[in-house]
């Protein structure tokens, strides 16, 4: 805060010399030449043991506080999808099934419920997650207890193991489009 404050402040003194208000005016107000004057006039003699420690564990705090604020910012990759294994690898192999296969088995499942018009499905590491868009919101609360157990059964027909469907829902199907002010 107070380097921010420190920034400001100077970058006010150096648009006032731009402005071509006299250098001692400025020097009055901000005490620059000073400053610099003390700076410039410095040797290696003035820098001692305590204020190398002090510079030393000032760059160190950077180095961790900005080092970390860089790691935050490094991109982390986003790994495909891979098929389900559904057996282990034994000698006449494994049984894996692609993702949008155990989506689209759910959703044709949730379907048949004459509440839903629409189902998509979204199987990520051990969860399935649906989205229903039903016909009207009365039918909410059956719609969503049966979406969750066709989902749960259909994926347990197939050997899958998952833990956990969620089920969200995504909008109503009005029966007439009029809208009464």
């Amino acid at each position: 805060m107070l380097v921010a404050l420190a920034f400001v402040w100077y970058g006010a003194m150096v648009c006032l010399l731009a402005f071509k208000v006299s250098p001692e005016t400025v020097h009055s107000i901000s005490g620059y030449r000073t400053a610099y004057d003390f700076l410039a006039g410095l040797t290696p003699g003035d820098i001692d043991d305590r204020v190398r420690l002090t510079a030393g564990l000032a760059g160190l705090a950077a180095l961790i506080v900005f080092g970390y604020l860089a790691f935050r910012e490094l991109p982390r990759p986003h790994l495909a999808r891979s098929d389900v294994n559904l057996t282990k690898e034994d000698a006449r192999g494994a049984t894996a099934v692609a993702p949008r296969a155990l989506e689209r088995a759910a959703e044709i499942a949730v379907a048949v419920n004459p509440a839903v018009v629409t189902a998509a499905g979204r199987l990520d590491d051990d969860e399935m997650s649906i989205n229903l868009r039903i016909r009207q919101a009365r039918d909410l609360p059956g719609a969503l207890r049966d979406t969750q157990r066709r989902a749960r059964q259909a994926l347990d027909e197939h050997g899958v193991p998952v833990t956990a469907v969620n089920v969200t829902i995504t909008g109503f199907d009005r029966s007439t489009r009029r809208e009464l002010s």
